[in-house]
């Protein structure tokens, strides 16, 4: 009886050994894996959307329409300053300045729903395309916060 305790004592041990030597492979091996980028839904833009251009893009009054529609619908979750904010990336990211104005526009009129970025294809056409411009006009500058 004693020696079927220890016997037992000893396979659980070694079993909980195991497990321990399979959980740090996995977690060693998972750390070189890079995480997904927030940008990542860039690039599943269909080519034909992401080769459109900005109607509006010499349009000077673009950018401040864009900026009160940026206010209005985006800020919540980019930031005041589009630098990023608790649900959503900063849009002065290279990632974003680098994207064509199509992408932009299809992921405005499509979201990430999945990632909580709302579909915004019922405000109307030419604001998707102010808020284009209004991205576009960022830069990747960082604005320092306000105190």
């Amino acid at each position: 009886m004693i020696r079927s305790a220890i016997v037992g004592g000893a396979a659980l041990l070694l079993a909980a050994w195991l497990v321990g030597i399979v959980a740090a492979q996995t977690n060693s091996s998972e750390a070189h894996i890079p995480p997904k980028s927030v940008y990542a839904e860039l690039a599943k833009v269909p080519a034909k959307a992401a080769g459109r251009h900005n109607p509006l893009e010499a349009d000077p009054e673009a950018v401040a329409a864009g900026t009160k529609l940026f206010e209005q619908h985006c800020a919540e979750c980019h930031g005041a300053n589009a630098e990023g904010g608790k649900k959503g990336p900063s849009l002065r990211a290279d990632e974003v300045q680098q994207a064509t104005p199509g992408t932009l526009f299809w992921l405005l009129t499509n979201g990430v729903v999945r990632k909580g970025m709302p579909v915004w294809s019922r405000l109307p056409e030419p604001q998707r395309w102010q808020l284009v411009s209004y991205i576009k006009s960022l830069g990747n500058s960082q604005t320092p916060l306000k105190q």
